[in-house]
């Protein structure tokens, strides 16, 4: 019997990737017909580069805090330095003196090609997550949350800081550097990523972390260990939030400090719990529904002189989204206390369950009304 569960199993879960493979190739080919139908310029590559971006800083974010158990908020930080990685190493020589007008051209004069940039970019992120968590992953909850937050302020005020100029160009714009032309190029590198995620979060190493997220007394006493385990989630963590960084300068085209504050991590974190703790799926999707609420579905409610025929719709003014966009995430929340998703996925399985269970939802609502009848 164990032998066939086992085959049941294995048989299940090929059909589940096929049936990720094929939607992914179908999204492939349809943001490809999409491009040579539609303007460059349309909103709608604008939600989904950022959405994809999003998507795979949400799913990273999610591998810490939904699937290890550790509540940081260092995200923002992690992405900034992968960021400036990415930007640094791939200006051409030939602009760094325009780019690093007030340093002296920089002090790094090489330019290296996209793709090792943005692993390098993962790389360095990685390396300053290893020598954060050193201290601070000794910390449980609240406190943890508060220790990255703050290394990434001041990490943030060192990128600004005139005397690393030579390196981050201080408080002034990184520019000229690589970007991305394709909706498609965003969509394959946080594609390939989340797979890798995915991957992890299926194996040995994953059910440790899951482990450690339920109950690290018990973990401990089935020899999992804790401080090795904590340190690598964060690591690949914050590896991938460096990835998601390097993107984000390329759709950018610009980078700046600045830019990375603490309400770019609580944007992800409120991805994160849209979509549900413990879901990859959930954030993916929470990912493009919250960049299309903010950047396009709810621009109108921005314009002060707006009309329906002669009529002057009243209350709309610039900021009017933003308070919009707070009403929708509260209801979210409020009538979704577990996110979007839960801790479910979206895969064959759960579609099949979910058509099964319309006509007996039906019935029952039927059988419902004849009653109070």
């Amino acid at each position: 019997m164990n032998e066939i569960n086992l085959e049941n199993n294995s048989f299940t879960k090929k059909k589940e990737y096929i049936f990720c493979a094929a939607l992914l190739v179908f999204l492939f080919a349809l943001i490809f017909v999409l491009e040579q139908l539609l303007p460059r310029t349309s909103m709608l590559f604008t939600v989904l580069k950022k959405g994809a971006i999003y998507a795979l800083v949400a799913v990273s974010m999610n591998l810490l805090n939904g699937f290890t158990g550790l509540f940081s908020l260092g995200q923002a930080g992690f992405m900034m330095i992968g960021a400036y990685t990415y930007g640094i190493l791939t200006i051409p020589v030939s602009q760094r003196s325009a780019v690093y007008q007030y340093f002296d051209g920089g002090i790094i004069q090489f330019a290296i090609p996209v793709f090792a940039a943005l692993i390098a970019a993962g790389l360095i992120a990685a390396f300053f997550a290893y020598l954060i968590g050193l201290p601070v992953l000794h910390l449980k909850s609240d406190y943890l949350a508060i220790a990255t937050l703050g290394f990434a302020e001041i990490i943030r005020a060192l990128f600004q800081w005139d005397k690393l100029g030579v390196i981050t160009n201080g408080s002034n714009l990184l520019r000229k550097y690589a970007v991305f032309k394709s909706t498609l190029f965003p969509f394959a590198v946080s594609g390939i990523c989340i797979a890798i995620i995915v991957l992890l979060i299926n194996s040995t190493y994953g059910r440790a972390f899951k482990a450690i997220r339920d109950d690290e007394v018990a973990a401990e006493a089935m020899g999992i260990n804790l401080a090795h385990h904590k340190r690598l989630a964060f690591t690949i963590s914050s590896f991938f939030a460096g990835v998601s960084g390097a993107l984000l300068a390329m759709f950018q085209t610009t980078i700046q400090a600045s830019q990375f504050k603490s309400a770019m991590t609580y944007e992800i974190l409120l991805i994160v719990v849209i979509g549900g703790i413990g879901s990859i799926t959930g954030s993916c999707i929470s990912s493009f529904l919250f960049i299309a609420c903010s950047e396009w579905w709810l621009r109108f409610l921005d314009n002060s002189n707006a009309y329906i025929g002669s009529f002057h719709v009243p209350l709309l003014r610039p900021g009017f989204r933003k308070v919009v966009f707070s009403i929708v995430i509260m209801l979210i929340v409020l009538f979704y206390q577990r996110g979007i998703m839960g801790e479910n996925e979206f895969n064959i399985k759960g579609i099949i369950k979910f058509f099964r269970s319309i006509p007996e939802r039906f019935a029952r609502k039927q059988g419902a009304v004849e009653g109070g009848n």
